[in-house]
Protein backbone atom coordinates (compact mmCIF):
# COMPACT_ATOMS: atom_id res chain seq x y z
CA UNK A 1 0.00 0.00 0.00
CA UNK A 2 2.75 2.27 -0.92
CA UNK A 3 1.17 6.24 -1.24
CA UNK A 4 -1.95 5.36 0.70
CA UNK A 5 -2.66 8.76 2.66
CA UNK A 6 -3.05 8.47 6.40
CA UNK A 7 -6.93 9.30 7.26
CA UNK A 8 -5.61 11.06 10.37
CA UNK A 9 -3.73 13.28 8.58
CA UNK A 10 -5.62 13.89 5.66
CA UNK A 11 -8.64 15.33 8.05
CA UNK A 12 -6.22 17.27 10.35
CA UNK A 13 -3.85 19.60 9.24
CA UNK A 14 -1.37 17.94 11.31
CA UNK A 15 1.46 18.39 9.06
CA UNK A 16 1.30 22.12 9.54
CA UNK A 17 1.59 21.48 13.36
CA UNK A 18 4.33 19.61 13.06
CA UNK A 19 6.23 21.91 10.11
CA UNK A 20 5.53 24.45 13.10
CA UNK A 21 6.66 22.75 15.62
CA UNK A 22 10.06 21.80 13.92
CA UNK A 23 10.74 25.14 12.91
CA UNK A 24 10.17 26.47 16.81
CA UNK A 25 12.88 23.34 17.48
CA UNK A 26 9.81 22.33 20.10
CA UNK A 27 8.59 19.28 20.88
CA UNK A 28 4.71 17.93 22.43
CA UNK A 29 3.02 15.70 24.63
CA UNK A 30 -0.06 14.72 24.74
CA UNK A 31 -3.08 13.26 27.67
CA UNK A 32 -5.85 12.07 26.11
CA UNK A 33 -9.43 10.84 27.44
CA UNK A 34 -12.31 11.13 24.79
CA UNK A 35 -9.15 10.61 22.00
CA UNK A 36 -7.51 7.68 23.37
CA UNK A 37 -4.76 8.47 21.58
CA UNK A 38 -6.20 9.10 18.38
CA UNK A 39 -4.14 12.96 18.69
CA UNK A 40 -0.58 11.60 19.45
CA UNK A 41 -1.88 8.84 16.11
CA UNK A 42 -2.65 11.85 14.16
CA UNK A 43 0.37 13.77 14.99
CA UNK A 44 2.95 10.49 14.29
CA UNK A 45 1.14 10.00 11.00
CA UNK A 46 2.98 13.15 9.77
CA UNK A 47 6.85 12.24 8.11
CA UNK A 48 9.37 14.03 10.35
CA UNK A 49 6.62 13.04 13.36
CA UNK A 50 9.59 12.22 15.55
CA UNK A 51 11.77 14.86 15.66
CA UNK A 52 8.56 16.75 17.74
CA UNK A 53 6.32 14.02 19.46
CA UNK A 54 7.45 12.93 22.73
CA UNK A 55 4.90 10.75 23.68
CA UNK A 56 1.64 10.46 24.98
CA UNK A 57 -0.86 9.07 28.16
CA UNK A 58 -4.02 7.36 27.83
CA UNK A 59 -5.95 8.19 30.51
CA UNK A 60 -9.36 7.07 29.95
CA UNK A 61 -10.00 6.07 32.88
CA UNK A 62 -10.22 8.56 35.76
CA UNK A 63 -7.85 6.98 38.06
CA UNK A 64 -5.60 7.38 35.32
CA UNK A 65 -5.82 10.52 34.87
CA UNK A 66 -4.14 11.03 38.73
CA UNK A 67 -1.47 8.07 38.61
CA UNK A 68 0.10 8.90 35.21
CA UNK A 69 -1.25 12.56 34.41
CA UNK A 70 -0.93 13.84 38.05
CA UNK A 71 -4.11 15.40 37.86
CA UNK A 72 -5.27 16.24 42.02
CA UNK A 73 -7.45 13.94 43.42
CA UNK A 74 -8.99 16.76 44.79
CA UNK A 75 -9.61 18.12 41.45
CA UNK A 76 -11.26 14.54 40.18
CA UNK A 77 -13.43 14.51 42.94
CA UNK A 78 -14.35 18.22 43.25
CA UNK A 79 -14.75 18.96 39.55
CA UNK A 80 -14.78 15.21 37.85
CA UNK A 81 -12.96 14.11 35.27
CA UNK A 82 -14.99 16.44 32.44
CA UNK A 83 -13.74 19.65 33.40
CA UNK A 84 -11.57 22.65 32.64
CA UNK A 85 -9.09 22.25 35.58
CA UNK A 86 -8.86 18.84 34.79
CA UNK A 87 -8.03 19.52 30.81
CA UNK A 88 -5.57 22.09 32.46
CA UNK A 89 -4.08 19.60 35.08
CA UNK A 90 -3.67 17.03 32.43
CA UNK A 91 -2.27 19.48 29.75
CA UNK A 92 0.50 20.24 32.30
CA UNK A 93 1.25 16.70 33.72
CA UNK A 94 1.65 15.47 29.56
CA UNK A 95 4.32 17.56 29.50
CA UNK A 96 5.90 17.33 32.80
CA UNK A 97 5.90 13.70 32.98
CA UNK A 98 7.01 13.19 28.63
CA UNK A 99 9.89 16.51 29.15
CA UNK A 100 7.94 18.51 26.45
CA UNK A 101 7.83 21.92 25.44
CA UNK A 102 4.45 21.63 24.87
CA UNK A 103 1.84 19.25 26.58
CA UNK A 104 -1.61 19.09 25.30
CA UNK A 105 -4.77 17.37 26.84
CA UNK A 106 -8.38 16.74 25.75
CA UNK A 107 -11.24 15.40 27.63
CA UNK A 108 -14.75 15.26 27.53
CA UNK A 109 -17.80 13.24 26.64
CA UNK A 110 -18.39 11.66 22.75
CA UNK A 111 -21.64 9.95 23.85
CA UNK A 112 -23.82 8.61 23.75
CA UNK A 113 -24.69 9.38 27.05
CA UNK A 114 -23.95 12.28 29.02
CA UNK A 115 -20.74 11.93 32.05
CA UNK A 116 -20.49 13.76 35.25
CA UNK A 117 -23.08 16.14 34.20
CA UNK A 118 -21.39 17.13 31.09
CA UNK A 119 -23.50 16.99 27.91
CA UNK A 120 -22.58 14.48 24.91
CA UNK A 121 -20.09 17.49 22.78
CA UNK A 122 -18.54 18.81 25.94
CA UNK A 123 -14.66 18.97 25.17
CA UNK A 124 -11.86 21.01 27.49
CA UNK A 125 -8.77 21.03 25.37
CA UNK A 126 -5.74 22.39 27.85
CA UNK A 127 -2.60 23.85 26.35
CA UNK A 128 0.17 24.21 28.55
CA UNK A 129 3.60 25.99 27.14
CA UNK A 130 6.33 27.25 29.31
CA UNK A 131 4.64 30.57 29.46
CA UNK A 132 1.43 28.91 31.19
CA UNK A 133 -1.66 26.69 30.38
CA UNK A 134 -5.11 27.42 28.16
CA UNK A 135 -8.35 26.06 28.46
CA UNK A 136 -10.72 25.96 25.85
CA UNK A 137 -14.55 24.69 26.23
CA UNK A 138 -15.32 22.91 22.92
CA UNK A 139 -19.11 22.32 22.50
CA UNK A 140 -18.97 19.50 19.63
CA UNK A 141 -22.19 17.71 17.78
CA UNK A 142 -22.05 14.69 16.12
CA UNK A 143 -21.16 10.85 16.79
CA UNK A 144 -18.94 9.67 18.79
CA UNK A 145 -16.34 9.28 15.62
CA UNK A 146 -16.96 12.80 14.47
CA UNK A 147 -16.81 14.36 18.52
CA UNK A 148 -13.73 12.87 18.82
CA UNK A 149 -11.92 14.06 15.44
CA UNK A 150 -13.34 17.59 15.83
CA UNK A 151 -11.45 17.38 19.52
CA UNK A 152 -7.98 16.71 17.48
CA UNK A 153 -8.86 18.79 15.04
CA UNK A 154 -9.22 21.56 17.50
CA UNK A 155 -5.93 20.79 19.43
CA UNK A 156 -3.98 20.28 16.31
CA UNK A 157 -5.37 23.84 14.95
CA UNK A 158 -4.93 25.71 18.86
CA UNK A 159 -1.23 24.17 19.47
CA UNK A 160 -0.19 25.53 15.86
CA UNK A 161 -1.90 29.03 16.53
CA UNK A 162 -0.15 29.28 20.02
CA UNK A 163 3.12 28.44 17.91
CA UNK A 164 2.55 31.29 15.24
CA UNK A 165 4.34 31.67 12.35
CA UNK A 166 2.94 30.58 8.97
Amino acid sequence: MSGATDPLTAAVPAADLVRRLVEADASVATAESLTAGLLSATIAGVPGASAVLRGGLIVYATDLKHTLAGVSEHTLAADGAVAASTAEQLAVGARTVCGADWGVALTGVAGPDPQDGQAVGTVFLGIAGSEGTEVLRLKLSGDRWTIRMGAVHAAVTELARNLGGG
